[in-house]
Parts: structure tokens; C-alpha cells; sequence
């Protein structure tokens, strides 16, 4: 829980510092990167660091990422520019893709099925506290320290957590199979089989390359397209065009790879493909909360960020607490029914953002993100402990890694897509304006309701109804997600999980 309080806090904390640091670094055209490039080294890492755990272990991998998002806090402490500043969160960024997936896998490991629910849980709550506690805390240090100092706090938590590790965590021998041949690598193993099985693992570097460049162009493409260029303009195109390119040479080394990083099961498997395109669809309906709500909650209701935040925080509330209590839900009626009320629900909440009254009033969003919360502890969790459940030990870490990379890809495809549904729909609202001069973007125009003294009460009243229009056009959008992954499920995912026996599992 220590090490996934690292990378829970690091989005949340270092948001609220961002006017300190760019008055201190300058580079305000960049400062998105400080959010991208760490998003783009955990989402391209996620599946390597899942087949490295697999092969050598989760303890040496989950040591080896909270010692590298360390080494990144105290280099981006020392930063003397934006752009250093930026390469030293993609060096967090790949120890944060070691801490999300490797906890998650360890989690399975450890407890039983009918455990797993509390645990998971637990390290839920781990998101939703930081969800609560980052921003406040990012504040007062960028307001009352330095900035620095949001990157500093992660060294103590940091030491603890890999002195916790290293004492006491201790993996119990399990059986690793290679093709349709397995050898027991516990303390019983003969010393031949040990060295066999040592001589079998060979770690696909090239695939691991061919992964990395692939996932870096996607979403260099998708963070970037829209708002450094448009979309149909060379530089778009290119990275696009590259991603498909290394796309496809990845997939010829993989086949050809003796232990691919993304081996062929991954969607050969009907539960595990079926849950990654579900929770892919989830990936694109959290851009409309996590990203949109904020924007909506300061720019039409008038809140401060801090009362923007805690609108959000009620979904990372209900969250954990709906994820707890699924196991009762799920242990009668499948994984898959319990994930199918999970979405179906969620995608009621979201069909009723869009009647919300205008401008209405700040309990009314938070009252949806409640029940939103609620609703998707029923639909995620029950589908990741389900595949986890389907795979034995040394499979694992490739199978959670793959859901956790599905997710994020679609985070970064739903920012794109419904940035620019946002956007679209703004300067629709904004062709005929009361007032000339007016902003013409999401981004412009909350940047000018922060004070709305500055412009007049019918230009305010038209820019708010206008983010109005545009953010219940995103959560339409997610609805349609949510209605996406519902699809999934009932068609692609069989209805009662292939769950292996604990004594399968070892």
C-alpha cells in the first residue's frame, strides 16, 4: 500500500503546484508534458514490467520500480528547467509502471480468491485518499515551501515502503511453465531443473523495444494531436503513421519471440481479450470525470479548485466501498453479471449528468460522481480478480499488465476523442457570440471565467452555458463507452470465468 501511495499521489499532489513551478521554470507551452511524459512511460512499460515479473519474480521487479520512481523524485527536486524537469517525471514514470501492475499481481498472490475483494479494496483506498489528500497537500507546499518539496516527500514514504518489501515480503515457489511443460521452482527443485528452467527464460528485449517505441508514438500522437498540431497536419500523421508501422514489426518479433512480452494468449483467451476491451472502454469513460468535471464544477458552477476536487473525490469515495462488498454480489451470480450491473448502472449515472439543471448546485454533480463511484467498484474490480483468477502464478503478471495497459491506452484515446468532442461542440456555441473578442477553446475559456469580473454578466452567462453544453456532450460520449464495454460483455465474455483451483494456481 506504501509503494501504491507513490504513484496515487504523484498525479494529484503535483497538479496544484503547476502555476509555481512554471513561474519558477518557465515553459508554459510545455507544462502538459509533466502530466504526459509520466503518463507515457507507466502506460508503454506496463506490459514489459508484467512478463519481467512473471519471469524473475514480483519482488525484484516492485524493488526495482519504487528504487527507479525515487531516483526520479530527487532528480525532478533538482530540476533547473521545464525540460529537465519533464525527463526526470518520464524516469518516475518508469518506476510508476513497476508499482501499479506489480502491486496488483502481488495482491492475487497473496490472498485467496475469496480474500482478493478486501485487499483490492484496500489498495483502492490507497486512490482515494490520495484523490483527497494530493491536492491539499500539493497546495500547501507550492504555496508555503518550494515546489520542490512535493517531490521530496515521496523519499521518506519511498524508503519505508522498500525497506517493508525487502524484509518482509517473501514469494512462496510456484510452477512456471514453458509450452505445455511446467518445473517447480520451490525450495524441492533438483538443482538440474533449476538451471533448465534458469536457461529457458530469455527476456525479449526486442519485443520489449518494439512495445516501448510503439506505445511512445500512439500516444505521443494522441496527447499531442489537437493541441501542438491538428490532427490531420504531417506531424500528426507521422507519429500515427510510425505507431502503425512499429505496430506491426512488434508483432512479427513476438511471434517469433521464444517468451514474447505480449504473448499471443493474451487475446487468444475469450475472458482475458473480453476484459481488456471492456476495461479499455473504461479507460475512455474516466476521461469524462477525471478530466472534464474539474472544468465544469470551476467554470459553471463557480467553485475554487479545492472545492472543484472534492466534487470528484465523492466518486473515489463510493469506489472502494462498492469494491468490498462485491464479492458478495459475485460469488453468486459470476464475475460477469456482477460487471454487467457494474456498467449497466454506471451508464444510467452518466445518461444523467446531461439533466442536470443549469447552473445548478455543487451537490448535484457530487451526488452523480457517488453513485458513479459506486457503481464501477461493481464493474472493475470483479473483472480484473476474474482474469487473475483464470491464470496461474506465472502467467499472472503478463495478464494484469495487460488490462492495466488496455485501461490506460484508453485513457489517452478518450482524452483525445473527447477533447476534441469538447472543443467542437464550444465552438459551435461560440460562432454567434454576444460579444466580440470572446475565447474560442475549453481551455481559453475557463482560463477566462476564473475571473468573471472581466467580462460582462451576459458574456459570462454565455461562456458558462457553452462549457455546459460541451462537458454534457463528453459525458454523453462516456455513456456511449460504458455502453461499449456493456456490449463486450455480454458478447464476447463467457458467462461463467474458467476460475482455477488454488491448487491449479500454484
Amino acid at each position: 500500500m506504501m509503494g501504491m501511495a507513490l504513484a496515487a499521489l504523484d498525479g494529484t499532489i503535483v497538479s496544484t503546484a503547476v502555476p509555481q513551478i512554471v513561474g519558477d521554470l518557465g515553459g508554459f507551452a510545455v507544462f502538459s508534458w509533466l502530466f504526459s511524459g509520466y503518463l507515457l512511460a507507466v502506460t508503454v512499460t506496463l506490459p514489459v514490467y508484467g512478463k519481467l515479473s512473471d519471469t524473475f519474480g514480483r519482488k525484484p521487479v516492485l524493488i526495482t520500480g519504487i528504487a527507479l520512481f525515487l531516483v526520479g523524485s530527487l532528480l525532478c527536486a533538482t530540476a533547473w528547467s521545464m525540460a529537465s524537469l519533464i525527463a526526470f517525471r518520464v524516469v518516475q514514470g518508469l518506476g510508476g509502471g513497476a508499482l501499479q501492475g506489480t502491486v496488483q499481481t502481488i495482491a492475487a498472490d497473496l490472498y485467496p480468491l475469496k480474500e482478493r475483494p478486501r485487499i483490492q479494496a484496500k489498495l483502492s483506498s490507497v486512490w482515494a485518499t490520495s484523490s483527497v489528500a494530493g491536492p491539499a497537500l500539493g497546495g500547501l507546499l507550492a504555496g508555503y515551501a518550494d515546489w520542490r518539496w512535493i517531490f521530496l516527500i515521496n523519499l521518506p514514504v519511498g524508503v519505508v515502503a522498500l525497506w517493508l518489501v525487502g524484509k518482509y515480503l517473501r514469494e512462496p515457489g510456484r510452477t512456471h511453465r514453458t509450452g505445455a511443460n511446467s518445473t517447480r521452482t520451490g525450495t524441492g527443485t533438483s538443482r538440474s531443473a533449476r538451471t533448465a528452467s534458469v536457461e529457458r527464460h530469455r527476456v525479449d528485449w526486442a519485443g520489449a523495444l518494439g512495445v516501448f517505441a510503439t506505445g511512445a508514438l500512439l500516444i505521443t500522437a494522441l496527447v499531442q494531436g489537437g493541441v501542438a498540431w491538428p490532427w490531420l497536419s504531417a506531424p500528426s500523421l507521422a507519429f500515427l503513421g510510425g505507431a502503425a508501422v512499429l505496430a506491426a514489426v512488434t508483432v512479427v518479433i513476438e511471434r517469433r519471440a521464444a517468451e514474447p512480452i505480449i504473448p499471443g494468449w493474451v487475446w487468444r483467451r475469450r475472458t482475458i481479450a473480453a476484459v481488456n476491451l471492456a476495461l479499455g472502454a473504461l479507460g475512455l469513460l474516466m476521461v469524462a470525470p477525471t478530466v472534464f468535471l474539474p472544468t465544469y464544477a470551476q467554470s459553471v458552477l463557480g467553485l475554487g479548485p479545492i472545492a472543484a476536487g472534492f466534487v470528484l473525490s465523492a466518486m473515489t469515495l463510493s469506489w472502494p466501498v462498492s469494491a468490498a462488498f462485491s464479492n458478495r454480489v459475485y460469488n453468486r451470480i459470476g464475475f460477469r453479471q456482477t460487471a454487467v450491473i457494474g456498467i449497466s448502472l454506471a451508464l444510467l449515472v452518466l445518461l444523467a449528468f446531461p439533466l442536470l439543471p443549469f447552473p445548478g448546485q455543487a451537490w448535484q454533480p457530487a451526488l452523480i460522481m457517488l453513485l458513479l463511484g459506486a457503481a464501477l467498484g461493481l464493474f472493475q474490480l470483479p473483472l480484473i480478480i476474474g482474469v487473475q483468477a483464470t491464470v496461474g502464478w506465472s502467467e499472472r503478471g503478463t495478464a494484469t499488465a495487460s488490462i492495466l495497459f488496455c485501461r490506460q491506452v484508453g485513457q489517452s484515446v478518450g482524452a483525445a476523442v473527447f477533447g476534441a468532442v469538447a472543443n467542437t461542440v464550444l465552438a459551435s456555441r461560440l460562432a454567434d457570440p454576444p460579444s466580440p473578442g470572446l475565447p474560442q477553446d475549453l481551455d481559453s475559456v475557463a482560463r477566462a471565467l476564473e475571473k468573471p469580473s472581466s467580462l460582462s454578466a451576459e458574456a459570462t452567462d454565455f461562456l458558462r452555458r457553452a462549457v455546459d453544453a460541451a462537458v454534457e456532450h463528453v459525458y454523453l460520449g462516456a455513456a456511449f463507452a460504458a455502453a461499449l464495454s456493456l456490449l463486450v460483455l455480454l458478447l464476447l465474455a463467457p458467462r461463467r470465468f474458467p476460475v482455477l483451483t488454488e491448487k491449479d494456481d500454484s
